[in-house]
């Protein structure tokens, strides 16, 4: 007997995957599941050293697939405004090399992030404020002007952001950090316009327990995430390897665009 046709978990076989900011937390947890999903991978830094670890361990941890899927890293400096359009396009043309030519690239996905600017208003600045939204709001937007040189113009390709759920429930201190999530999630929608028929959504994840918070002090830590636990309808707080089937789906879904697709614990209801 013929075996059945995997049409549902073969979507994503030997289609190439770039995830900027794919070293750790969210993204690097992206880069695992495509990598189980049969797709090639390329991920992205601005840390050399974290880019190394990364792919050395997606090596390691999926020996079994590496003789038909790759994997690879490359560096960009998302956050360096005099050579940002300048560096996404270097790593483009990195990423989509080969020794035959350019291959194009199926799905990109941008996790990338720095460090939040959690200031009281009174302590921020003109320059605070601008420097905060490089790298989550610009650089996106860089990206998202050079794709269509590197990838085909088709619903079967896509370009994944990521926001935030503080844009519908800031707190105080966050004002800078929710206005440009709220920012963020009007890009993905006008990007899906200017970029059609390609693809463009956004996840927005709530609270995530990722490597981010880890130069917050441990009692601080703590007390985020019991408070977390008591505002949403799981009592849980958001693992990065749940987030990561967000970003699968939207890869997968030729007909979903400029959409949003939530995972926050339901905290947003309560």
């Amino acid at each position: 007997m013929a075996s059945p046709i995997r049409k549902y978990v073969n979507k994503l076989s030997g289609q190439n995957v770039l995830i900027l900011g794919g070293t750790s937390g969210i993204g690097f947890c992206v880069a695992e599941a495509a990598l189980e999903n049969g797709a090639n991978v390329i991920i992205s830094s601005s840390n050399s050293a974290k880019l190394e670890r990364a792919t050395e361990r997606l090596r390691e941890a999926y020996t079994d697939l590496m003789s038909t899927q790759r994997v690879s890293g490359y560096v960009c400096d998302l956050a360096n405004t005099n050579n940002l359009e300048e560096n996404v396009r270097h790593l483009l043309d990195e990423a989509t090399a080969t020794e035959k030519g350019m291959l194009k690239l199926n799905h990109v996905v941008f996790t990338a992030g720095d460090a939040l600017a959690i200031v009281p208003l009174e302590n921020t600045s003109t320059e605070a404020i601008q420097a905060s939204g490089v790298v989550r709001f610009v650089a996106p937007q860089i990206l998202a002007k050079l794709l269509p040189k590197y990838m085909e113009p088709s619903p079967t390709n896509s370009f994944t952001l990521t926001g935030g759920s503080v844009a519908h429930r800031p707190t105080s201190g966050w004002s800078v950090v929710s206005g440009y999530a709220s920012g963020a999630e009007g890009l993905a929608r006008g990007l899906a316009l200017e970029l059609k028929p390609l693809r463009v959504n956004m996840v927005m994840p709530g609270l995530v327990h990722t490597e981010l918070f880890s130069g917050f002090p441990d009692e601080a830590i703590q007390a985020l995430l019991k408070h977390s636990r008591e505002k949403n309808l799981t009592g849980t707080v958001g693992r990065p390897e749940d987030l990561a089937e967000s970003y699968i789906y939207l890869m997968k879904d030729q007909y979903v665009t400029g959409s949003i697709v939530a995972s926050n614990g339901g905290a947003l209801l309560v």
